[in-house]
């Protein structure tokens, strides 16, 4: 499984699921959305990235995904956890 985590800079929620993933020994590859790569990669996952209520991209998103096939969209380390407990 790949995880690549869309974040944005002094995003305290952002932090906090860097910190979870850290704790599980998850790797993952980063990409700070305030960059032309960051930008970029996410427009190949923009079909299921999560907005909220004003349009907006929820951050930070995980992408979880194997040979491309997105098996999770995740948006907070409780969001993450859940997930985890889930896959048993």
């Amino acid at each position: 499984m790949d995880y690549l985590l869309f974040s944005y800079p002094n995003c305290a929620k952002c932090e906090a699921l860097k910190k979870r993933l850290a704790e599980t020994e998850i790797s993952y590859q980063e990409y700070g959305l305030t960059t032309p790569p960051g930008k970029a990669k996410i427009r190949e996952f923009i079909n299921v990235i999560k907005r909220d209520d004003s349009g907006a991209i929820k951050l930070p998103t995980l992408v979880a995904h194997t040979q491309g096939i997105v098996r999770a969209v995740l948006n907070s380390a409780e969001e993450f956890d859940g997930w985890l407990r889930s896959r048993g």
